[in-house]
């Protein structure tokens, strides 16, 4: 899959064999989370929710209309989004007074509460999130769950508080709970700090966190924004400090999207389907009964004692369909299932169970009366295993160049391409340095202990 066309077909193949997600919905940029899909998106993101929760945010909800005098108060804001922004502009066929945006991102919603709700430093901090859909005119070729009109799954932070300092601690809060995230879907990342130029509009700074995909391009999957005092400036978000004086809080944002299902299908999948990582499979256990005429019974039987035996602690399904046991394999490894029980008269009669792995496609017998402990053993080897080999390909697509040889960065991004790190130097690190190696300034970085310029072709 490392051809840009090759891993394209392959990413569009298995959104439709693994019932992840369909396409053909009428509309530029939208689809449709099927059944399937919509379980990995719903348990991936009660990871990120339990992150949050334990780290003192609480989750709300905000409309999804914003209105267009105050989408527009602040200035830098809007002429980040304003080309991509979706109008409602009556109310059936009333012409509405003011236009209403579909949100874009909600800074501008949440900001205008604030202030109601800070009055003095006692109100703060505060730590809140919500996990929403929002709506941007993407002009470029979209691609589902990469580049949407619809963003169907935006999670979104914002945080306010009394000092500078403050704000900062809650920068590093919450790059660590991405990387507690990532970490725990295994997928590798490269942190760096975004160029002026490119850094959300608005923010004083913004960090983000970049994986790479088969093809060798670079994907952003998370962001972290010091908004400073410029939101709260524009919104008038003051409180009373401890000495009775009066200031604006300092605040942060932070985001992810539908572009980390995205990164768990593209990143762990191979030639044959799906590798799903455990915590966030549908199905993390999947029994295919092995039935020979005149043992139907013996063998449903024992399917079903299985089951009841691991339904408590895991996702288990007993795949008893009429078809031959080469299909129901198959069909399972596409979805990515990462354990398959297969239970055979044989089995039975030596008290034997016949389990199989997606990751490494390997199959072992164990005594039945170890089931449950080589389980829970084969799942987190399997956890382990992904990762690794995520994080093995992703440092192999990382070069580092000891200067700015930009025939050789050419070169190399047109053919294998990845992310490129050099040394940095503050005298070419400007818009310039795009067009001369004609890619992607991700930004500053620390790798191995070293200060890098990270560049890259990307989505």
């Amino acid at each position: 899959m490392g051809d840009s066309l090759e891993f394209s077909e392959w990413y569009s193949d298995i959104l439709e064999k693994a019932e992840i997600y369909d396409v053909r919905y009428p509309i530029k940029g939208c689809g449709i989370y099927l059944p399937y899909g919509f379980k990995i998106r719903r348990y991936t993101f009660e990871i990120i929710r339990n992150l949050l929760d334990k780290s003192g945010h609480e989750e709300v909800l905000f409309p999804l209309l914003i209105p267009e005098n105050l989408l527009a108060k602040e200035g830098e804001h809007i002429k980040g989004f304003e080309d991509e922004v979706y109008w409602v502009t009556h109310g059936g066929k009333t012409p509405l007074d003011v236009k209403l945006a579909l949100r874009p991102t909600s800074e501008t919603a949440i900001y205008y509460m604030m202030k109601l709700w800070v009055k003095v430093h006692t109100d703060l901090p505060i730590k809140i999130y919500q996990i929403v859909n929002t709506f941007r005119y993407e002009t470029k070729h979209t691609r589902p769950l990469i580049r949407l009109r619809e963003i169907m799954t935006f999670k979104e932070a914002h945080t306010a508080h009394s000092t500078k300092e403050e704000a900062e601690n809650q920068i590093k809060e919450a790059i660590s709970i991405y990387k507690k995230f990532f970490d725990t879907l295994g997928i590798p990342y490269l942190i760096s700090k975004r160029p002026e130029w490119d850094k959300f509009p608005g923010a004083e700074y913004t960090v983000a966190f970049d994986t790479i995909f088969p093809d060798g391009r670079a994907m952003q999957i998370a962001t972290v924004h010091n908004l400073g005092q410029n939101f709260s400036r524009t919104f008038e978000i003051i409180f009373e400090t401890p000495t009775g004086d009066k200031d604006y809080a300092y605040q942060t944002c932070y985001g992810i999207s539908d572009r980390v299902i995205a990164s768990i299908i593209a990143i762990h999948g191979d030639e044959k389907g799906l590798i799903l990582p455990p915590i966030v499979a549908p199905i993390q256990i999947v029994i295919v009964p092995l039935i020979f005429k005149g043992q139907e019974d013996l063998v449903l039987n024992k399917a079903k004692e299985i089951y009841e035996r691991l339904k408590d602690k895991y996702r288990v399904y007993i795949d008893d369909r009429d078809i031959r046991p080469g299909r129901k394999f198959n069909d399972w490894e596409i979805k990515g299932v990462p354990l398959r029980i297969e239970i055979g008269p044989k089995d039975i009669e030596n008290k034997k169970i016949t389990l199989f792995r997606r990751d490494t496609m390997e199959k072992f017998q164990v005594d039945e009366s170890q089931l449950e402990d080589v389980i829970e053993k084969t799942l987190n080897n399997i956890m382990e295993n992904i990762k690794n080999i995520a994080w093995k390909k992703f440092e192999d697509f990382i070069t580092v160049i000891d200067n700015l040889d930009t025939d050789k960065i050419k070169e190399i991004l047109s053919q294998r391409k990845g992310i490129i790190l050099i040394p940095f130097n503050e005298e070419i690190y400007n818009e310039k340095l795009e067009e001369k190696v004609e890619a992607t300034i991700l930004g500053e970085t620390e790798y191995k202990g070293n200060k890098y310029i990270a560049i890259a072709k990307t989505y």
